[in-house]
C-alpha cells in the first residue's frame, strides 16, 4: 500500500511490518458499512456460530438445522455472527504540555508514533480512520474514511500539528460523543492534565454512546520520579504562571498529589470499562502497541 509521498518521521516501516502480524480489533460490536473482521451487533453470514432461535415464517430455509428438527420435531434456525468494518477515531492532545519531554522525545512526538502506526494498521486491514487534534478547541478534524489517499491526510495532520494552548479535552470528548454517528473505536492519546471528574464524565458519555474507548496516558519519567535536586523554575506550558520552588520542600506533597491523581484515573478506567494504558516516554512504543494489539486479539469474544 503506497500511502506516503515523503518519509514520515514518526513512521518506521520495520515496526509496522512486525505489528501488522496482529490485527487491530474492537472489544465491542461495531456498526460498519461493509464486511470486515470486526464483530457486529447484527446477525449475518460469517463462519462463527452465534445461537439458535425458533423458526418464523419468512426465514431462509437454508438456515434451518435439520438435525435438531429430527431430534426434537421443532424447527430452529442457526444464526451466525456478522462481521463488519471498524471506524477508528484518533484523538490526539496537542495542548502546550504535550511539547514536554526529558528523554529526547516530546509527548507529541510519541503520540504521533502511536497514532500514525494505528492509523496505518487500521487502513491496511480495510477500516476507516479519522483524527482529531485537540487543544483549547479541535485544531484539526478529519472524519473516518476508508482509503489510502485519506490516510495521507491523516499523516499530514499529525505531522503539521504543533503543541500550543491549554487543554479542553473533556469538552471535546463530549462533542465527539455526540458527533460520531456510529459506534467507533475512539483512541485518546494525551497527558490527561485535566480535572479527573470532568474527564470521567466525558469518557462515560463516549461509553454511553457505545463507543469502544482506549486511552494512552503519556507521562515523562521525571514527572514520576521527580528527581530534581536544586531549586527549579517550573513553567506551565499551557499558559499558567511559572513556579519557583525547592523540590526538597515540595517533593512529598507532589508525590502524594500525583498518586491521588493516578488513582483517580485508574478508578475511572475501571468504572467506565476503558482500555487505559499508562505509558512512559522512555518505553519502546513498538512494545506498547504490540501489547495493546495482543490484548485486544486475545480478548475478542470476552466482552
Amino acid at each position: 500500500m503506497d500511502t506516503e509521498r515523503a518519509p514520515r518521521t514518526f513512521l518506521d516501516s520495520a515496526v509496522l511490518a512486525r505489528l501488522a502480524a496482529v490485527p487491530l480489533l474492537a472489544r465491542r460490536p461495531m456498526i460498519g458499512g461493509v464486511s470486515g473482521r470486526h464483530e457486529s451487533p447484527h446477525r449475518g453470514s460469517s463462519v462463527e456460530f452465534a445461537e439458535y432461535r425458533k423458526y418464523v415464517p419468512g426465514d431462509d430455509l437454508r438456515r434451518l438445522d435439520w438435525r435438531v428438527w429430527g431430534r426434537t420435531d421443532r424447527h430452529y434456525v442457526k444464526e451466525y455472527e456478522a462481521d463488519t468494518n471498524l471506524r477508528l477515531c484518533l484523538v490526539v492532545d496537542t495542548s502546550g504540555s504535550m511539547g514536554y519531554g526529558s528523554t529526547g522525545v516530546t509527548r507529541l512526538d510519541y503520540a504521533r508514533r502511536l497514532a500514525g502506526s494505528l492509523a496505518f494498521l487500521a487502513c491496511r486491514q480495510g477500516d476507516a480512520v479519522g483524527v482529531s487534534c485537540a487543544a483549547e478547541t479541535v485544531v484539526r478534524h478529519l472524519p473516518p474514511r476508508r482509503n489510502p489517499s485519506h490516510l495521507r491526510l491523516v499523516f499530514d495532520a499529525l505531522e503539521e500539528t504543533r503543541p500550543a494552548g491549554s487543554s479542553a479535552l473533556p469538552r471535546i470528548l463530549h462533542e465527539l460523543a455526540e458527533t460520531v454517528a456510529h459506534r467507533a473505536l475512539v483512541v485518546v492519546i494525551s497527558d490527561l492534565f485535566v480535572d479527573p471528574d470532568e474527564l470521567a464524565r466525558a469518557l462515560g458519555h463516549l461509553r454511553f454512546r457505545r463507543h469502544d474507548v482506549a486511552v494512552f496516558h503519556l507521562l515523562d519519567p521525571r514527572e514520576i520520579a521527580f528527581d530534581f535536586r536544586r531549586p527549579t523554575r517550573f513553567v506551565d506550558l499551557e499558559g499558567g504562571p511559572a513556579l519557583f520552588a525547592d523540590p526538597l520542600d515540595i517533593g512529598d506533597r507532589y508525590r502524594r498529589a500525583l498518586n491521588e491523581w493516578l488513582a483517580a484515573l485508574r478508578a475511572t478506567a475501571l468504572e467506565q470499562a476503558i482500555d487505559y494504558r499508562r505509558v512512559g516516554l522512555d518505553e519502546d512504543y513498538e512494545k506498547v502497541l504490540a501489547g495493546f494489539l495482543a490484548a485486544r486479539a486475545s480478548g475478542r469474544g470476552k466482552r
